[in-house]
């Protein structure tokens, strides 16, 4: 089980390695049944293949929520 510290840790690496990414819209944490994942908020889904799976143990899932307009 991944506990809050540990998966806060592992956000903070893959935003910092993740920054500079256009398909990536925001990385952040997320509950998966009993434990803490890094979730990864894609504009397009070919993005996806440059996210690993986990980061220091920790498990990244990914969600393409498609482009990000203002309001």
């Amino acid at each position: 089980m991944t506990d809050r510290a540990t998966a806060r840790a592992a956000k903070s690496a893959l935003a910092a390695r993740l920054a500079a990414d256009p398909g990536i819209a925001a990385v952040g944490l997320s509950r998966q049944d009993t434990e803490y994942v890094v979730r990864v908020d894609l504009t397009d889904a070919r993005a996806g293949v440059r996210v690993p799976h986990d980061v220091d143990g920790v498990r990244v899932v990914t969600h393409v929520i498609g482009t990000v307009r203002p309001l």
